[in-house]
């Protein structure tokens, strides 16, 4: 745990499910997404003890993603949620018992980096789609620099997290094609990897910058998922070749 509850700082989980209570409501809803949605999941060995901060990096394919680990997620996990879902007043209050903070997309909210920093200092997991919204085509995108600024800051492991089936939920928009996630498997599989830290340098020497950051983070990512879906940051290559192409994805950030 970190030293900012000694220094007078709100605790981030005041006030949210946690404890036994979150572990009641836990068990029927996985039971739930097991039996009728059928999410496997594999490498939950590797998610950190509660007390321990860790940024929580995944792709993003459908809305019902952060609610698919969060439940499957055996310690609670906080999750930046578009500013857009604090509006439905419901729908708002629930999402924030679980421990959610609102973000404005499109612009930088400081307030929201400000605020994931101080909750994984705080030494709770903090969850983020580092592409900044849904894939429409199942394949990872550039990833936004405001993740790689949050994990260099915070100084806290990163642990990534491939889905894949979730795309072919219901109320999704125009669907991808039906790639099963698993040979035999029509369903959702979540695969957790193990948690690693950044580097302070890049290859090049100098300080690893926010984007080099998002894009470790990503490719990562790359390695859980099948070709398929690995669209922008391929995982064959070399920690040198990526980071040659990091300049590459940093152009497409800004088109």
């Amino acid at each position: 745990m970190s030293d900012l509850a000694g220094h007078g700082a709100p605790d981030p989980e005041a006030g949210t499910v946690r404890g036994i209570w979150r572990k009641l409501i836990r068990i029927p809803l996985y039971a739930f997404i097991w039996l009728v949605l059928r999410v496997r999941v594999e490498g939950m060995d590797n998610i950190p003890p509660e007390g321990n901060g860790v940024f929580v990096v995944s792709n993003h394919l459908h809305n019902a993603d952060p609610v698919l680990l969060e439940i499957v997620f055996p310690r609670p996990l906080h999750f930046m949620a578009k500013e857009e879902i604090y509006r439905i007043k419901p729908l708002g209050w629930l999402v924030s018992k679980f421990g959610n903070f609102p973000v404005v997309r499109g612009k930088s909210d400081r307030r929201a980096v400000r605020s994931a920093i101080a909750r994984l200092q705080h030494g709770v997991a903090v969850g983020l789609f580092p592409e900044g919204t849904r894939s429409r085509t199942m394949r990872l995108g550039p990833a936004r620099a405001g993740a790689g600024f949050i994990a260099n800051q915070a100084n806290v492991p990163i642990l990534p997290v491939a889905i894949t089936g979730s795309e072919r939920l219901p109320l999704n928009g125009k669907r991808p094609p039906a790639v099963r996630p698993v040979a035999d498997h029509p369903g959702i599989f979540i695969r957790i990897g193990e948690p690693f830290t950044l580097p302070k340098t890049g290859n090049d020497g100098r300080r690893l910058s926010p984007e080099q950051a998002a894009d470790r983070m990503m490719w990562a990512i790359a390695e859980l998922l099948p070709e398929d879906y690995r669209g922008v940051y391929p995982s064959s290559e070399s920690s040198t070749e990526r980071e040659a192409s990091a300049s590459a994805s940093s152009a497409a950030r800004t088109n």
